[in-house]
C-alpha cells in the first residue's frame, strides 16, 4: 500500500478515498475505463490535457492500489491495456453521481 494510502487510513475513511482518486486526471481514467478496456495512447487521446508523463505516473497509482490491471503484450510492437479491476468496477456508482453534480455545478457557474 502506498504511504499517503496508510496515512489517511488514520484519519477517515473519506481521506482513503481521496488518497487513492484524488490525483490528477484518475477519477477521468476511471470514468474512460468503466467503457472497457483501453490502450495507452487511446487513454491518451481521451484526456489530451494530460501530458505522458502524469499519466503513466497516475495509472501505476490505479493498478498498486488494486483499482486498474496493467497487461502487457509480449508483442512487437509492444500492446499494453488498462481495465478496472472488480474494486474499480465497484467505483462506477461514485464516479456516476460525481459526473452529474460537476455536469450540474458547471450549468450553475454559467
Amino acid at each position: 500500500m502506498r504511504l499517503p494510502v496508510s496515512r489517511a487510513m488514520e484519519v477517515c475513511p473519506v481521506e482513503v478515498a481521496v488518497s487513492v482518486l484524488g490525483g490528477t486526471w484518475k477519477l477521468t481514467l476511471v470514468k474512460h475505463l468503466l467503457d472497457g478496456t483501453r490502450r495507452f495512447n487511446e487513454l491518451g487521446r481521451l484526456v489530451p490535457l494530460a501530458n505522458t508523463k502524469t499519466l503513466t505516473r497516475q495509472l501505476r497509482e490505479l493498478e498498486e492500489d488494486g483499482i486498474v490491471l496493467r497487461t502487457a503484450y509480449p508483442e512487437v510492437p509492444p500492446r499494453v491495456e488498462y481495465a478496472l479491476t472488480e474494486r474499480g468496477q465497484s467505483l462506477a456508482p461514485l464516479v456516476s453521481a460525481m459526473d452529474e453534480w460537476g455536469a450540474e455545478f458547471a450549468r450553475q457557474q454559467k
